[in-house]
């Protein structure tokens, strides 16, 4: 019987091959021509991946066939990973339990089919909601500010909804945003459309419950909310210091203008990919706190990657118990697991493994210095999507490299956690103590 954490990367691999055989098209493209299978298949990894790097650009490589396919992978991977990641994470919690002819029989749970079909269409009506909501937003802005005609507004409103929204980074411009540093109107609902997409559907569905009774609410929802508000003001205040006079991203525009420009920098990295400056222009200090906050990510079962919020704070907590003296790791009056914290911990760990070799792979296949390659490896793997310019120029092994980073951070993560919490057992007995020496 299959085990339920492989269906993640079962479907989303299936997702991927329907994806780069449409792209494969001719139709895809304005030309004749047929798109090598190479850019077809980054293409459809990158945006099943809902990661938004890109060898070509997608305004003007692709057709209206080819965008809209993009945009249709886009929403499947967005919707896959958040139905499956919530899923998963209510099986492991024992609050869903689910029959094996849907998805896999797990010992003694058995599966309620109205559960799974409960779940699907919350998510569904959600993303659905705010992918509606903010596609207006954008539409009108883009009909009356920029005199685009309706039918062009409402098509651009409505991919960087969904691109947004599924923290995807794909942009229907060849300056992907930059047209709009300074533009409120546009980087505001996107920004928002951000967070709202990658804090992740259990957290959303238990503020909406309780949003006036913090006091109640869950460790996970604690962790989330109050790690992803001081990730966004730490790197929107970074972004606005280290870029504030730099003539190539923040520098000429208004004071006003560059509040945006650092705003919609500091969302971004969490982990989107649209990009209102030029990164290829943005300091070695900014690069360095992208790294940190590409890493980090943003909250599990959303749209975003990473590591997720709640990994990086628990494993925070736990230095900081240590560091103490105290036993056991404590939040917010509730005792955290040792399997938890050791899941956490092994996630960090092959996140960090993975990054490494796929960074020393590039190394070897290019020229490039550490600095870039290292910020394409870790915006890859934790399917940001931002660049400082150098992805399309990159050779076949390095492209293949990045588009197995991809695939690896969108559902590897989520893989690997459930099935070490599905797989955990209690050992009735404890083998003799020994401590090595530590540091």
């Amino acid at each position: 019987m299959t085990h339920p954490a492989r269906i993640v990367p079962l479907a989303f691999l299936s997702a991927i091959i329907i994806g780069t055989a449409l792209l494969s098209l001719p139709i895809s493209t304005p030309g004749p021509t047929r798109p090598p299978i190479l850019t077809a298949a980054f293409t459809s990894v990158s945006a099943v991946c809902v990661t938004g790097l890109t060898t070509v650009d997608t305004a003007t490589y692709w057709s209206p066939f080819g965008q809209v396919v993009i945009m249709a992978l886009i929403q499947v991977g967005g919707f896959g990973i958040m139905t499956l990641a919530t899923l998963l994470g209510l099986l492991v919690g024992g609050k869903l339990r689910l029959k094996s002819s849907l998805i896999a029989q797990t010992e003694t749970k058995t599966l309620n089919i109205g559960d799974v079909r409960h779940v699907i269409r919350r998510v569904a009506v959600t993303m659905l909601l705010f992918e509606v909501f903010f596609a207006f937003v954008l539409t009108v802005r883009f009909r009356i500010r920029y005199d685009e005609s309706l039918g062009e507004a409402v098509w651009h409103g409505v991919f960087h909804s969904v691109s947004a929204f599924n923290n995807a980074g794909f942009a229907l411009y060849s300056d992907n945003l930059i047209g709009f540093v300074d533009d409120a109107w546009i980087a505001s609902p996107i920004c928002v459309a951000i967070i709202a997409g990658g804090i992740g559907f259990p957290v959303l569905f238990e503020l909406r419950q309780r949003w006036r009774r913090p006091s109640m609410w869950s460790v996970h929802t604690r962790l989330t909310v109050y790690g992803s508000l001081l990730l966004l003001v730490l790197g929107t205040g970074a972004f606005l210091a280290l870029e504030w006079t730099n003539a190539g991203t923040l520098g000429p525009l208004s004071p006003w203008g560059k509040i945006v420009g650092g705003v919609t920098g500091g969302v971004v990295p969490r982990t989107a990919g649209f990009n209102s400056v030029d990164y290829g222009q943005i300091t070695p200090e900014t690069l360095a706190v992208n790294y940190v906050l590409m890493f980090i990510g943003g909250g599990s079962a959303g749209t975003a990657g990473g590591i997720k919020v709640t990994t990086f704070f628990l494993l925070a907590y736990v230095i900081w118990s240590e560091v103490q003296g105290e036993q056991d790791t404590n939040i917010a009056h509730r005792r955290i697991s040792g399997d938890t914290l050791r899941q956490a911990l092994t996630v960090v760990l092959l996140a960090i493994g993975a990054i490494a070799i796929g960074t020393m792979i590039i190394l070897l296949a290019t020229g490039y210095t550490l600095d870039v390659v290292l910020f394409e490896a870790i915006s890859a793997f934790a399917t940001v999507g931002l660049s400082t310019g150098i992805t399309a120029d990159l050779p076949p092994t390095a492209q293949l490299t990045l588009m197995a980073l991809m695939y690896i951070g969108r559902v590897g993560t989520i893989t690997v956690a459930s099935a070490l919490a599905l797989k955990s057992r209690h050992r009735h007995y404890h083998l003799p103590e020994e401590r090595p020496v530590v540091g």
